[in-house]
């Protein structure tokens, strides 16, 4: 049997960090070679160890700070650097921001081609921890053990786990004993439920095998203080699922809503599940201030809703949507990929129409809901696909748009979407985007007949790389 030679290990000593790179990843150049580093910030200088290295760039990651950035920062959370979350956690928030903001540029100039508009300063998230509203959590058999747990023992009596997956490693699960990303009681209520399963013996699941109990769990809360809880399970233990659920509801009784699913396929999403309530009601409300006419805005969350998760900054990105559409009253607007209607009713103010287009119904009956329950009437609301709403006939019953906007998912939008924009040939087109290379390859179809007067970039989730951005396209 021919036996492989081992891998040369190739280490780098004191290279400049010159900067941020994508996914979180920090850039340096090493004789003329980009270098994609983990474990570095930008300003660090850092002995590196080479774990690939191709012909155009190669990837590193920092085994020592030589010397440490000025811009580098304590990290507040004891999971830092094996979690895949909150990556910026060591790098200041105003480096983050300016990061940010020139990731945007680059991409709509250089993916999209366009030209651009001096370019808005990035407007700040007011929360930089305990920002989110929604998390979900991995029950796992397979658990994910650190270095310093291996070097401290050679044997694991408990290899349960109840966190986030380990990044590029599908099977394996970190256990999460602390997270700074969801107000309380989001520990607590993970803590009682490990705790729960391990004193009754109860099987987390193993995701190779497709085995065991405890699956999934969905925390959403608001800012009113509602609490949603949603256990999805890996076959129905009837015993087992009551006396859990009814110990949970004994120990948090401030809860809103519990629920339950049965999910036996091979993936954990829920939107083809049935989801079963046990206490409380099936969804929670959320309010944001400041709606038509200055009065608060509700919104009914269920499992399944798609609504921002850092509420706080939905309120200024809603503010800035609505006054980006430029209504006067009179437009008709689409607002497209509406999810439970948020941007719709907060534009219902200003227009004379507002037409809402989802995929996911369930999203669909919340926004009608939600209409219902502020009492908005001047709104409309179309469940399906985005390629096949946008019909003749939809354009006959609903009127063609004044003022379209589009906040699509980071796919973006497909591109017989984008290229029936240009058939509706709206006024004005305000883009909200989370993934500004999709966004900047839309803008690109959309360039020759519309021309981008303003950019914003927000910061919807400190810590990460991530970047929601917002333009304003208007009729040339």
């Amino acid at each position: 049997m021919r036996q492989r030679k081992p891998k040369e290990t190739i280490i780098w000593e004191a290279v400049p960090i010159s900067g941020a790179g994508a996914n979180g990843k920090a850039l340096a150049k090493v004789d003329g070679l980009v270098v994609f580093v983990s474990g570095a910030v930008p300003g660090d200088v850092a002995d590196l160890r080479v774990l690939a290295k191709k012909k155009s760039y190669a990837e590193a990651t920092a085994i020592r700070i030589v010397q440490p950035s000025p811009d580098r920062m304590p990290a507040f959370c004891k999971h830092f650097g094996t979690c895949g979350g909150c990556k910026w956690q060591d790098l200041s928030y105003p480096k983050q921001l300016e990061y940010k903001q020139q990731q945007v540029i680059d991409s709509l100039e250089r993916i999209g081609g366009l030209e651009l508009p001096p370019v808005v300063p990035i407007l700040p998230s007011s929360a930089l921890t305990h920002y989110r509203n929604k998390l979900e959590f991995t029950f796992s058999a397979s658990r994910w053990f650190t270095k310093e747990e291996i070097g401290a023992t050679d044997e694991f009596a408990d290899r349960n786990a109840l966190g986030f997956h380990i990044p590029q490693r599908f099977d394996r699960v970190l256990d999460i004993s602390e997270c700074h990303l969801q107000p309380a009681p989001s520990d607590a209520i993970r803590s009682f439920i490990r705790a729960h399963a391990k004193d009754h013996g109860l099987s987390f699941y193993n995701i190779r095998e497709h085995i065991g109990f405890l699956r999934t769990l969905l925390i959403r809360s608001t800012t009113t203080g509602e609490c949603m809880v949603l256990l999805a399970l890996g076959h129905e233990d009837k015993d087992a699922r009551e006396r859990l659920l009814h110990a949970l509801v004994g120990a948090f009784p401030q809860l809103t809503s519990v629920l339950w699913t049965i999910n036996t396929k091979k993936n954990d999403t829920i939107y083809d599940l049935e989801i079963n309530c046990f206490y409380g009601r099936g969804h929670i409300v959320e309010e944001l201030p400041d709606g038509p006419g200055g009065m608060p805005l509700r919104f009914r969350i269920g499992p399944k809703t798609f609504f921002q998760t850092n509420p706080q900054q939905t309120i200024a990105l809603y503010k800035l949507v609505r006054e980006l559409a430029g209504l006067t009253g009179q437009e008709n607007v689409y607002d497209l990929y509406c999810g439970a209607g948020s941007i719709t009713l907060y534009l219902s103010g200003g227009a004379r129409h507002v037409s809402g287009v989802e995929l996911v119904p369930e999203s669909i009956a919340d926004a009608r809901v939600n209409a219902e329950l502020n009492g908005i009437t001047n709104v409309s609301f179309t469940a399906g696909d985005m390629k096949k709403s946008l019909s003749p006939d939809f354009v006959r019953e609903h009127g063609r748009p004044d003022v379209v906007v589009t906040d699509p998912p980071r796919a973006g939008m497909d591109e017989p979407v984008t290229r029936h924009l240009l058939e509706l040939d709206p006024k004005r087109i305000v883009y909200v985007s989370c993934n500004p290379a999709t966004q900047a390859r839309d803008l690109a179809i959309l360039n020759d007949r519309y021309r981008i007067d303003f950019v914003q970039p927000v910061d919807m989730f400190p810590h990460t790389y991530h970047v929601e951005n917002v333009v304003r396209l208007v009729r040339q």
